[in-house]
């Protein structure tokens, strides 16, 4: 490790450090109220699924978009690379491999590439603010409640709205690279086989993947939320919760960030096989 990044390191543990100790002086007793509760807002006057929707996940998703669109605008490819430059060629260079070796079609695997590396990335972003301190908004009885520097950033993955929506879309567009390499008649046949009986099964393995893909993600980043609050109610917010912050929004979001793109190369490049 070299001396820059060893002070980069220091500065972050100063940084969470100062924060606690804000945390600990000023706010001595943590308040749960609203903890687990969304700010949702509906257009109408009688709340539905279709004309509701989590302000917190809308703003927090077009902030972490642009992020990454900054982030991508300052990499400059050049035949030397700086460290920025081989940090980015060495992902996308990972998850190509992965890509190669599990999507047998050559044809499908550019567009599974962009969309696992788009997916690791968000979720990436997004989880990791998780273990960021910043501003929360949760609904109390008599309005919204703003935690400055007492939470971490909101976190678009722990809205299950957000993975559902990401693992729906993996599905349909699997079983859509599945019938166009196939044909229709041969991703038909796929649902019977090996046998007309199976059909119940097969159908219900398929539609088990989004739901298995969506909470394995939901239930990492929300329940890890929860606990970091809970464990931060009993401890006064110092130590230990800081900790949690960063375990749960570095280590568990970076692990859960390639598990779910990974599952989603492995749906897409098994429907692929023949």
């Amino acid at each position: 490790m070299t001396q820059k990044q060893k002070k980069i390191l220091l500065t972050l543990f100063l940084i969470y450090a100062g924060l606690g100790l804000i945390n600990f002086i000023f706010f001595p007793s943590a308040n749960l109220e609203g903890v687990g509760l969304r700010w949702v807002y509906s257009f109408g006057g009688i709340p539905t699924f279709w004309n509701t929707i989590n302000p917190m996940t809308v703003i927090m998703s077009g902030a972490i978009i642009l992020i990454l669109i900054i982030f991508a605008a300052g990499v400059k490819f050049e035949l030397i690379p700086d460290k920025k430059q081989a940090l980015v060629e060495s992902l996308l260079g990972y998850f190509w491999e992965l890509v190669e070796d599990a999507v047998p079609n050559q044809k499908y695997r550019k567009p599974i590439y962009v969309i696992a590396t788009t997916l690791f990335l968000y979720i990436l972003i997004a989880n990791l603010l998780s273990g960021m301190p910043g501003i929360n908004v949760s609904p109390v009885n008599d309005g919204l409640k703003v935690a400055l520097f007492t939470d971490t950033w909101y976190t678009p993955t722990s809205d299950l709205n957000t993975n559902a929506t990401f693992a729906v879309m993996v599905l349909i567009i699997s079983h859509i690279f599945a019938a166009s390499a196939k044909g229709i008649g041969n991703w038909l046949k796929m649902f019977i086989e090996p046998t007309p009986l199976l059909l119940p099964l097969n159908l219900i393995g398929e539609l088990a993947k989004p739901v298995s893909h969506s909470l394995r993600l939901f239930g990492n980043i929300f329940g890890g939320g929860i606990l970091v609050l809970i464990i931060s109610y009993m401890l006064k917010y110092f130590v230990l919760p800081i900790f949690l912050w960063g375990f749960f929004g570095i280590f568990v979001g970076l692990i859960q960030a390639f598990v779910f793109s990974l599952l989603a190369i492995a749906y897409m490049g098994s429907l692929l096989e023949e």
